[in-house]
């Protein structure tokens, strides 16, 4: 399904015209190395260079024969050259091009990834600013907890996408490395200074040691950077599907004009992006594991690795370059209700303020434990006339948790009226939002 909808910039990174033509130009990298060493004479360079290409069709038609995929492609490039062909691949093992060329495509990959986290920060950030004191109640346990504002939950997710931009920025150092150090990594045919060219020409690091491969830990390491982020991202999505709740209808994904929800109920409007991003996030976590577990070949070469990262790379860079743009289309246009929040807000009948009255009283010389059970005896009054169908606001706009306070004659020798409306004060929870911002934005 992914397949079907990825965008094309990042499909056509993995294709299998894109795998050959990475493993080319890795090839042709090699070729004008030995050149610039003495070995390959400039014309030979020159021709490689210019007339060297493969054919998807004959290498496929070798590899039924050869039953191996890289024999199968120097013989189609070789094909299409003369006898200047004896160079390609000179000094070479198969993995010397494969996990080379694998480099270049990862690299390629992670730099979208990377501009897509931007984008989607950049989503978050407008967002956050347009809803910075947008109030809503704070959730704990799934219990309504203190007043929060919108735009603290957006901050909160910008700053974590924040972290992940770090770590994918830091993992693209990791796998932007490439190796010519043949087939045990001891560059017996090959000196050091022709993995140096290649890489510089390449554009990559040389790994300062292998052996027949680059070690896997750096593919581990690309996979878990990407299954953070997809944590995340699926957090985004579980919260947004909780906001749209009918009972909650805090947030609402964008429902465009002739879209339907259900075939059977013509009201339904589902958080089908939403849900559509978690499952997606699933996926991409699952290609940890078995990154993870190519970390350990057998003397660190074999070739069970192989047949997971024709699933694995291009999998989960599609998949998360599409989820991510799903996610900000998803925020871009996510309808948000501050209305319902401010109705949320009031459910409980003013019993969010309760650590607000909690507080107060140690100030005028009330044990903790004292002004807990005057706290906790008021507001479990509320639950249990909420229960009982009481409006929690009276028709002056009083919640009935301001109402048992203001009657408690223990808690009135301690706080005057004029004090206890003051702790139900919703200015109180937003003064520090400006500082907070400050902090994850600037």
């Amino acid at each position: 399904m992914v397949e079907r909808y990825a965008r094309e910039e990042m499909k056509s990174k993995w294709t299998m015209e894109a795998k050959y033509q990475a493993w080319l130009d890795v090839e042709i990298a090699a070729v004008k190395a030995w050149n610039r060493l003495g070995l390959i004479p400039d014309e030979d360079a020159k021709k490689i260079e210019e007339n060297a290409s493969f054919n998807i069709e004959r290498i496929d038609e070798i590899e039924k024969e050869t039953r191996h995929d890289v024999i199968a492609f120097l013989t189609s490039v070789a094909e299409s050259l003369g006898e200047e062909s004896r160079w390609v691949h000179y000094g070479m093992t198969s993995s010397d091009t494969i996990d080379t060329a694998v480099a270049l495509q990862m690299r390629d990959s992670l730099k979208i990834i990377i501009e897509d986290v931007k984008t989607v920060m950049e989503t978050i950030k407008r967002r956050a600013m347009e809803h910075k004191l947008t109030l809503m109640v704070g959730r704990s346990h799934g219990i309504h907890g203190e007043p929060i504002t919108f735009g603290l939950v957006l901050a909160i997710w910008y700053d974590e996408m924040k972290r992940h931009l770090k770590n994918l920025e830091e993992t693209y150092e990791v796998i932007n490395v490439g190796k010519i150090s043949g087939a045990m990594g001891n560059f017996a045919h090959a000196p050091i200074e022709l993995e140096e060219y290649v890489c510089e020409e390449l554009g990559l690091k040389p790994a300062p040691v292998s052996n027949q491969i680059i070690q896997r830990d750096r593919y581990a390491r690309l996979m878990s950077a990407l299954a953070l982020m997809a944590s995340t991202v699926e957090k985004i999505a579980v919260a947004i599907r909780h906001f749209q709740r009918t009972e909650v209808y805090e947030c609402e994904e964008y429902f465009h004009k002739g879209q339907k929800g259900s075939s059977a109920m013509p009201h339904k409007r589902n958080p089908v992006l939403s849900e559509n991003i978690t499952g997606l996030a699933r996926m991409v976590r699952s290609y940890c594991i078995p990154a993870m577990e190519n970390v350990a070949l057998w003397h660190e070469r074999d070739i069970s690795h192989s047949s997971v990262e024709r699933f694995i790379l291009p999998d989960s860079f599609i998949t998360a370059d599409f989820m991510l743009m799903r996610l900000n289309g998803l925020l871009d246009k996510l309808v948000v209700y501050p209305e319902n929040m401010m109705k949320n807000l009031n459910l409980t009948g003013g019993l969010v303020f309760s650590q607000r009255v909690l507080l107060e009283l140690p100030k005028r010389g009330v044990t903790r434990e004292d002004a807990y059970k005057i706290v906790q005896r008021n507001a479990m009054k509320v639950w249990e006339d909420l229960q009982k169908g009481k409006p929690a606001l009276n028709e002056k706009g009083e919640s009935l948790y301001l109402q048992y306070l203001l009657s408690d004659e223990e808690l009135r020798n301690k706080l005057s009226e004029e004090e206890i409306r003051e702790c139900f004060d919703y200015g109180y929870y937003t003064k520090n939002v400006d500082r907070i911002f400050e902090r994850v934005f600037a």
